[in-house]
């Protein structure tokens, strides 16, 4: 982990506005030092000057995190997501070393209306105030493009580029693809693990593949210019958005079946299809995900086992990081909205140790020095760490982005 970086003033979320009287007041989970640091890399010094110039030099780039923090107490955690004012994390992006991050909200738990989640309106509300704090301060800035992600890392600062992991929310109305666009989403899943109108999740019995109207949407997020994710997208409706899709799309957050067998990771076809049209798959590290047979207690190195996998598959070309970690108590998340988050579905029967986090990859502060130290310590090269960390996904976003 680095220190904090010299654009940080110490900006704490929302502090134009007064707790306990323009919203409720929660005691929040620590952004840095929640759980022990990880000690499982031993890098050598000249390892550690080498991650430490690589993590401040290169452009370093989140496929997927939730930036947010958590209340410290889970068992307040409707009443905060129902207030609708999602705390950032600035503190602890000050220390992550990120270039840009793609942040995807809660939008599966965002109970504001109802607790099924996904509500346009809600939605609509959680992106608007989240990008009002944002415009607040000068150090974690709205990414809209390319240029903005280029210019963060030439000052400095954190490119935050709203995403969402499904598009649920849009009902049967395309345009509203264009009002999402219009608030500044830049990538979009298709569905969560429920079937949407668009097509089937990664939870239900059968997938009966992209609709027709998920071939519209489709269309519509190519000349919108949004990046379209597939993660959490049954196989059959994956398989039809790459195909039907005239630019290459990520699976941002995920592993291989091969390595671990559970629905959550997407089968070896998948990714190699994925990969053919130009496609890009970001390692997953939410708690019990990236698993593997050789590392079952959740860490930095079963993920890397999925990472090795993947680059074996398909390349280095097209394997990047899209952690999905977040400030607070993650496992506390998935036990709090277990049918939201259909953890069930996603495991099946597949037993496994419970962690109480993911030791090496606990939240967005801590991932990349750690990522990127294993890579050094596991001998790739410059190059090879200049496109895991961020070079694959600028070379898709140049296709995709308008």
């Amino acid at each position: 982990m680095l220190e904090p970086a010299k654009r940080y003033t110490g900006y704490t979320a929302y502090d134009y506005l007064e707790a306990g009287k323009d919203y409720k007041e929660f005691a929040y989970a620590q952004q840095i030092g929640r759980v022990a640091p990880y000690a499982g890399l031993d890098l050598s010094d000249s390892q550690k000057e080498r991650t430490t110039r690589l993590l401040r030099e290169e452009i370093v780039i989140s496929l997927h995190d939730h930036v947010q923090v958590f209340p410290q107490d889970m068992t307040q955690l409707r009443d905060h997501i129902r207030q609708g004012r999602e705390p950032t994390g600035y503190e602890g992006l000050s220390r992550s070393g990120m270039t840009a991050v793609f942040d995807n909200g809660m939008d599966g738990t965002c109970c504001i209306s109802s607790d099924a989640g996904w509500k346009y309106q809600d939605v609509l509300f959680d992106l608007g105030v989240r990008m009002a704090d944002l415009a607040h301060q000068d150090f974690v800035v709205k990414a809209e493009t390319l240029k903005d992600i280029y210019r963060a890392h030439e000052t400095g600062r954190v490119a935050h580029v709203f995403a969402l992991e499904a598009a649920t929310m849009i009902e049967n109305e395309v345009d509203r693809l264009d009002v999402l666009y219009g608030f500044g989403v830049r990538q979009i899943g298709i569905a969560y693990s429920e079937a949407n109108m668009l097509g089937s999740g990664l939870k239900e019995r059968g997938d009966g593949g992209l609709t027709y109207f998920g071939e519209k949407a489709v269309e519509r997020m190519n000349k919108l210019g949004l990046a379209i994710d597939i993660s959490h997208s049954g196989d059959r409706t994956a398989l039809d958005v790459v195909k039907h899709s005239t630019k290459p799309v990520f699976i941002t957050h995920c592993g291989s079946r091969t390595v671990w067998p559970i629905n959550r990771m997407k089968p070896d076809d998948v990714i190699k299809a994925c990969a053919e049209r130009g496609g890009v798959l970001g390692l997953e590290a939410a708690p019990h995900t990236t698993l593997s047979h050789a590392h079952p207690a959740h860490s930095l190195e079963s993920v890397m086992d999925h990472f090795v996998h993947c680059v074996d598959l398909i390349g280095i070309d097209h394997v990047t990081f899209g952690p999905d970690t977040l400030f607070g108590d993650h496992v506390g998340l998935h036990d709090a909205f277990a049918a939201n988050l259909s953890t069930k579905e996603a495991h099946g029967a597949v037993q496994f140790p419970k962690v109480e986090y993911v030791d090496g990859l606990e939240n967005p502060a801590e991932c990349f020095f750690n990522i990127i130290g294993w890579l050094v310590k596991h001998d790739y090269s410059d190059d090879e760490i200049r496109k895991v960390v961020g070079g694959n996904t600028i070379r898709v976003l140049e296709e995709v982005w308008v």
